[in-house]
C-alpha cells in the first residue's frame, strides 16, 4: 500500500535559488525539440537519398538551432520501407510539435513529408503486391 513521504528530503543544494540555474522558456524547449525530431527526419531523408526534401528540413534545422545540422553519410538502403515508415513517423512528430509551436512553415513541411512517405510506401506495398 502506498504511504505518503513524511519526512523532510535529505538532499539539499547548498545556496540553491532559482536564478543559480539557466531555465527555458517553454517556446524555446520547443524550438529544442523541433529542430530534434527534424534533424533525425534529416537523418533518414539522407539515409534515402531524397537531395530536395533534405534540402528543406536542413534549411529549417539551420534556422532553428543557428547552425548547419549535420548530414549522414548516404549509402543505399536496404529496406526502403522501413526507412519510409520511421521518416513518416517523424514527420507527424515534427508536425505536432510545430502546431504546439505554431510555426506554420515547419508545419506544411512536415505534412508534405508525411504525405510523400506515405505514398511512397503505398507504392511499395503495391509493388510488393505484384
Amino acid at each position: 500500500m502506498y504511504e505518503p513521504i513524511r519526512t523532510k528530503p535529505v538532499v539539499h543544494r547548498m545556496g540553491a535559488t532559482p536564478a543559480d540555474y539557466p531555465h527555458s522558456s517553454r517556446g524555446e524547449a520547443l524550438d529544442i525539440q523541433l529542430a530534434g525530431h527534424l534533424a533525425a527526419l534529416l537523418a533518414v531523408t539522407d539515409e534515402l537519398g531524397l537531395d530536395e526534401g533534405a534540402a528543406e528540413i536542413a534549411a529549417q534545422v539551420a534556422r532553428l538551432r543557428g547552425d548547419q545540422p549535420a548530414r549522414a553519410p548516404r549509402h543505399s538502403p536496404e529496406d526502403t520501407a522501413v526507412l519510409h515508415q520511421r521518416a513518416h513517423d517523424l514527420a507527424a512528430r515534427a508536425l505536432l510539435v510545430a502546431a504546439s509551436r505554431a510555426d506554420t512553415t515547419v508545419a506544411i513541411l512536415a505534412a508534405e513529408r508525411m504525405d510523400a512517405h506515405a505514398a511512397a510506401l503505398k507504392s511499395s506495398d503495391l509493388a510488393g503486391a505484384l
